[in-house]
């Protein structure tokens, strides 16, 4: 890749899987004798993992772009390994066995995903206010989730209920039907623009879509698909 690049192209540079790095580092380390440190890492895994990452970098005649696959061990985000390779990225995007379970595909976790692009002067006032709205409503239905499951819904505030009824609506509005999914769900795949999708989460936040049932989301393209499925569900 960095020959590539030096010779004035643009690579696109794929990694699959980025913890074998670590692992095999881990075993060299092992072998070598040296003491291990958190969870049984080499002691010298961030200064590895910078090494390598900091060599993914562009110059003045080309560039290189890396997309990485990275296995979280136990689904802990906290595992020194995808911590420290995170800390590298510009974005990251977090797929959750929760939101698989739930049939909502892609299964990406809004709440730990995220991306450096996040930024007003990047992606403009609407789109970040927007991204932020629809992250805190689902920060909050994940902070009420433990007292509707011993409680129940009926012990919550007005304001709460309203919250989590937005973010099961959100929730189910990030699915999306897959073009390659096609030949087996027999749903004809979907490219949402990005301004539709600013549009319709701003709606669902902002209340106008209170009245529409949940299940009106799921699956669907734009929000105006959403009301039209809505209707049919009545």
């Amino acid at each position: 890749a960095e020959s590539f690049r030096d010779e004035g192209r643009d690579v696109l540079f794929f990694v699959d899987n980025i913890y074998r790095y670590t692992l095999a580092g881990t075993e060299v380390s092992a072998l070598l004798g040296r003491m291990p440190s958190a969870v049984g890492y080499q002691p010298t895994l961030a200064e590895e993992m910078g090494r390598l990452q900091e060599r993914i970098t562009s110059t003045k005649v080309g560039s290189i772009t890396s997309i990485q696959a990275v296995y979280v061990p136990a689904d802990d985000l906290t595992d020194p390994s995808p911590a420290t390779t995170f800390a590298h990225l510009d974005a990251t995007v977090v797929l959750s066995r929760d939101i698989a379970s739930l049939g909502i595909y892609p299964a990406v976790d809004p709440l730990d995903s995220n991306s450096r692009q996040v930024d007003p002067n990047v992606v403009g006032e609407e789109h970040y206010n927007t991204t932020r709205a629809v992250q805190g409503v689902l920060q909050r239905y994940k902070e009420l989730r433990d007292i509707i499951a011993i409680l129940g819904m009926d012990e919550l505030s007005p304001e709460d209920k309203l919250a989590v009824a937005r973010a099961r609506k959100i929730q189910r509005f990030l699915s999306q039907p897959f073009h390659v999914a096609e030949v087996f769900t027999g749903t004809a795949g979907k490219y949402v623009p990005l301004k539709e999708t600013i549009r319709g989460f701003k709606m669902i936040v902002n209340g106008e879509c209170d009245a529409l049932p949940e299940q009106a989301f799921y699956m669907v393209g734009s929000i105006d698909e959403a009301f039209e499925k809505a209707k049919k569900l009545q």
